[in-house]
């Protein structure tokens, strides 16, 4: 007999955590450490990428944290210039960063990269003309690449990805679509469907919708908090998504389980 398990896996983004922030962050953990096994942090974590904030968030989630976590950097984490120190503060806090690597929690695989802006489907953005343009492209298809490399390394029957910017449209729909090209790249979806991803997380879209699905339905879920505060008012601005774990060919489907939980 196969014998099964299933990991609550919680995930948050968009924190933006500052010097002078009114974010009750120890409650959060706290009910974060009750319900999940792990934790992922996707991006923007803090707000201007500044040392200083990284190291008030890594005192507050030191208080609390016991579980597992991973994250990955956020366009906020780079605004500074100091993103590599700003890493650097939440390695040593204990959060494994994610940047086109990858690594296996309790039978789960997890990759991880940033993403990129760039548009989606006919209306993305393309390699022509000047210089500039062809260098954002370029962007985008990298950190395509640093993802797809990241999963091909996991041997694991599920596999789950931490992106910052969307990889499809439907989870930033609620957003103005004068900026739809700004908060991701559908370049990010071909190495999901590629390798079978349980389910992927992001953030960055503040207004977006919070689910949506790949081409070969694959769930994937927006954890900004600002907008997980408006989905959710009244709980804590977290998604707890339970994946059950055996060695069979074919894996159970997933079961979403809310904050409240």
């Amino acid at each position: 007999m196969i014998e099964k398990k299933t990991v609550h896996v919680a995930a948050i983004a968009d924190i933006h955590f500052g010097r002078t922030s009114l974010v009750a962050l120890e409650p959060l953990f706290a009910s974060i450490v009750e319900r999940a096994d792990i934790l992922l942090l996707c991006g923007d974590i803090v707000d201007y990428g500044l040392p200083e904030e990284a190291q008030l968030f890594a005192k507050e989630l030191a208080r609390v944290i016991t579980i597992p976590t991973l994250g990955i950097l956020g366009n906020h984490e780079h605004e500074s210039g100091r993103h590599e120190e700003v890493q650097h503060i939440f390695t040593d806090a204990g959060v494994m960063i994610l940047d086109g690597t990858a690594c296996e929690i309790q039978g789960i695989g997890f990759a991880g990269v940033k993403g990129f802006a760039g548009g989606f489907g006919e209306r993305a953005l393309q390699a022509w003309g000047e210089d500039t343009v062809k260098r954002f492209v370029h962007e985008a298809a990298n950190e395509a690449l640093k993802l797809e490399s990241a999963l091909a390394k996991l041997h694991t029957a599920r596999r789950v990805a931490l992106l910052h910017y969307s990889p499809l449209q439907a989870t930033v729909e609620g957003e103005p679509p004068e900026i739809f090209a700004f908060l991701g790249s559908s370049r990010l979806e071909e190495p999901l469907n590629r390798y079978a991803v349980t389910a992927v997380f992001h953030g960055h879209a503040h207004r977006g919708c919070i689910e949506g699905h790949t081409k070969e339905g694959i769930h994937v879920y927006n954890v900004a908090m600002p907008l997980l505060q408006h989905v959710f008012p009244g709980r804590p601005p977290f998604r707890l998504v339970d994946i059950p774990v055996d060695n069979a060919e074919t894996p159970p489907p997933l079961r979403l389980a809310s904050a409240a939980d």
